[in-house]
């Protein structure tokens, strides 16, 4: 029932979006926009989004030095497009576990230590993508806003990350006490589950040793800031091929940001909705059309979700594995799996 409730909100959820952003649009114009429009710099915007999953695997492989520093990359990459590629395909953000499952099932990193790096990640994601959104409407060149202003909305993500990101700090910080902590709460379990569930907790806490290292968290910070510039340029180029001007690479930052924050929230796989709502009301503090603003959301956004959903499968078919296996791997692995991961063999740094 509780699914059920999840999968309503969230269709529910992406009709409205898709309803706010697409009413009153004139489809002719939607259509001559597209003619118009330039498809190999298209390409070129869709090709460097897609280039991104290359930098997040790259940028993985220092949030999992701590546990093992000679991670692959074929398992990194696999596990990054199977994981963002399932996100577009399968409900309840599957792919989240579909990502560290395939990291764990192809190398000899605990299920709950990549659980912990992909925690670390959206973390880190969040402060900067913030700070880039904030940041972009305080300078000179950012249009005024009338009506409601984002940055309210803004305040409870805003408290969300940062309440994730003490609790994840504490944990990292203190790892003994959180250890206690978590053998203090695990008495209320049966016997034979405590075991697993502190060995999980373990594993996990070990995973956050990134935020003890100030050479790694440094590089991390500093892969992270370049990949959402290196994505802003994605959004740029989408600009510019269907004759979008004014919002420049400013625009870019702004719009990525914004996209990043509210794909957050429920909706059908693939993000369609959100992504689209804002595109339009983004770009239309700029003065772009409702149309011209359309016309970029969905080429951009589909053509970024057919080249990522390829690659997932790609990857997926190589590896040999059935997507889904996935959401049935997901009900054991959180079980007595997940636990027996966590006693696995971790070298810390």
């Amino acid at each position: 029932m509780k699914n059920r409730i999840k999968a309503a909100v969230a269709i529910a959820a992406t009709a409205f979006l898709l309803w706010y952003a697409l009413s009153g649009i004139d489809w002719a114009e939607v259509g001559a926009q597209i003619r118009r429009a330039n498809p190999w710099l298209m390409a070129a915007a869709v090709l460097v989004s897609t280039l991104g999953m290359h930098v997040r695997a790259l940028r993985w492989k220092t949030l999992l030095a701590p546990v093992d520093p000679r991670v692959p990359w074929r398992p990194r990459i696999a596990g990054v497009c199977i994981g963002f590629g399932a996100n577009n395909v399968l409900p309840a953000r599957l792919g989240e576990f579909a990502r560290v499952y395939v990291l764990s099932r192809e190398t000899r990193v605990p299920l709950t230590a990549s659980l912990a790096s992909l925690v670390l990640e959206r973390v880190l994601d969040g402060i900067v993508c913030i700070g880039f959104l904030l940041g972009a409407m305080a300078m000179p060149g950012f249009p005024a806003i009338t009506g409601d202003d984002p940055r309210a909305a803004l305040s409870f993500i805003v408290a969300a990350i940062a309440g994730l990101t003490l609790a994840v700090i504490a944990m990292a910080a203190a790892p003994d006490w959180s250890l206690r902590v978590a053998e203090r709460c695990s008495r209320v379990l049966p016997g034979r589950a405590r075991g697993p569930v502190l060995r999980a907790c373990e594993g996990f806490v070990r995973g956050l040793h990134v935020l003890r290292s100030p050479r790694l968290l440094a590089i991390s910070v500093g892969w992270v800031l370049f990949q959402w510039t290196f994505l802003a340029f994605s959004f740029w180029l989408a600009f510019r091929s269907v004759g979008i001007e004014g919002p420049g690479f400013l625009g870019a930052v702004f719009l990525q940001s914004l996209i990043a924050l509210a794909v957050s929230i429920p909706a059908a796989p693939g993000f369609f909705g959100p992504f689209e709502a804002a595109s339009v009301w983004g770009l239309g503090l700029w003065g772009v059309a409702k149309e011209q603003a359309a016309t970029f959301a969905i080429g951009f956004h589909l053509g970024g979700w057919l080249t990522v959903t390829a690659l997932g499968l790609y990857y997926a078919a190589r590896l040999n594995l059935r997507w889904s296996e996935l959401s049935g791997r997901e009900r054991k692995e959180e079980g007595a799996g997940a636990g027996d991961a966590a006693g696995g063999d971790a070298r810390p740094a």
